[in-house]
């Protein structure tokens, strides 16, 4: 099983951005020195912080490491035209030396969709298009094409991907529509970081019976985002996690701030949280339960201390260290 870091590149409003991108370059650099697998960034406009784009951000991080996987988790790949998209990831798949993952999603701001002149109600099927369109444009053969995201008359991508084919496609999404659009195109699911173990479970059985009634090969990654706070004592991860991470939450999940929320309540629906030896227990689940191959950690929250999260971010390494037995 691979571990991954998901890396908070949104910053409060009022923020130096040169410093706080500073700073998300410092984690990408120490989770490579600590020998986690890939480094993941979201998307969104119009956010409500400061959000770094991540094509560039990517293409950013991608000179400044070497070995580590670059993705997204998700990009809103129905915001934006296929054609332009494929060839801006394939530069950077070849910026990067073949390193690119790219996940995909349609996301669920309506401003956005609204602020881009883009009816939210094809959201879905302006992402199945891109998949497939991603796919031709990245074989290297002439493709045409005529649907909502444009028209196409034998066009052919000159710039191909390091990756053949083109880098990896996985699709996140909640919910059995989204489980059943990835069976339908044939991508890996990324699975959000949202659900308790029994819930999981239930997913991924749902995920896998679907693949085998479609005729699809089991054999593919099985990625799952999840939060990690991970600290030197479980004390210190439970303090993180109540002031870093639960105010977070109450945004998402509407909840209110007189809200009792445990670390219990978060450990079983979001978070692995603890001392490396702890959250190298609870990764493992993931793996050896639901067969999980690549389990990404977003490890630090808008506003949280840098050096409290590059601290996190060496010891989430240090859990994964535990994981493949080497630590």
């Amino acid at each position: 099983m691979q571990i991954g870091l998901f890396l908070t590149a949104q910053f409060p409003p009022g923020r130096d951005a040169l410093a706080e991108t500073a700073q998300v370059l410092r984690q990408a650099q120490v989770a490579e020195a600590a020998g986690l697998d890939s480094i993941f960034v979201g998307h969104h406009y119009l956010a409500r912080t400061a959000f770094m784009q991540p094509i560039p951000l990517l293409g950013w991080l991608a000179a400044h490491t070497r070995r580590i996987k670059l993705g997204f988790g998700v990009f809103l790949g129905s915001l934006v035209s296929p054609v332009a998209l494929a060839e801006e990831l394939a530069t950077l798949d070849v910026l990067s030396g073949g390193r690119l993952i790219v996940g995909l999603g349609a996301g669920y701001r309506e401003v956005e969709y609204k602020a881009l002149g883009i009816p939210y109600e094809t959201r879905f099927r302006r992402l199945e298009e891109t998949v497939q369109l991603l796919r031709a444009l990245w074989s290297g053969e002439p493709v045409t094409h005529q649907g909502l995201t444009g028209e196409l008359a034998g066009a052919k991508l000159v710039l191909r991907p390091v990756q053949q084919g083109g880098p990896p496609l996985w699709l996140g999404a909640f919910g059995p529509q989204g489980i059943a659009r990835s069976v339908k195109l044939d991508t890996p699911w990324l699975i959000p970081p949202d659900g308790d173990r029994a819930e999981l479970v239930a997913r991924f059985a749902d995920y896998r019976t679907q693949l085998v009634a479609q005729g699809r090969d089991l054999r593919r990654e099985y990625p799952l985002l999840r939060e990690v706070c991970v600290a030197p004592t479980r004390a210190e991860a439970e303090r993180r996690a109540l002031e870093h991470l639960v105010p977070l939450y109450r945004q998402y999940k509407r909840w209110d701030a007189a809200q009792k929320v445990s670390i219990d309540d978060l450990v079983n629906s979001y978070a692995c949280v603890g001392t490396p030896d702890e959250v190298a227990a609870q990764l493992r689940w993931y793996g050896e339960e639901l067969g999980a191959t690549h389990v990404i950690g977003r490890a630090s929250w808008p506003g949280m201390p840098a050096a409290e999260a590059e601290e996190g971010v060496a010891l989430l390494g240090e859990a994964a260290r535990k994981i493949a037995g080497v630590g």
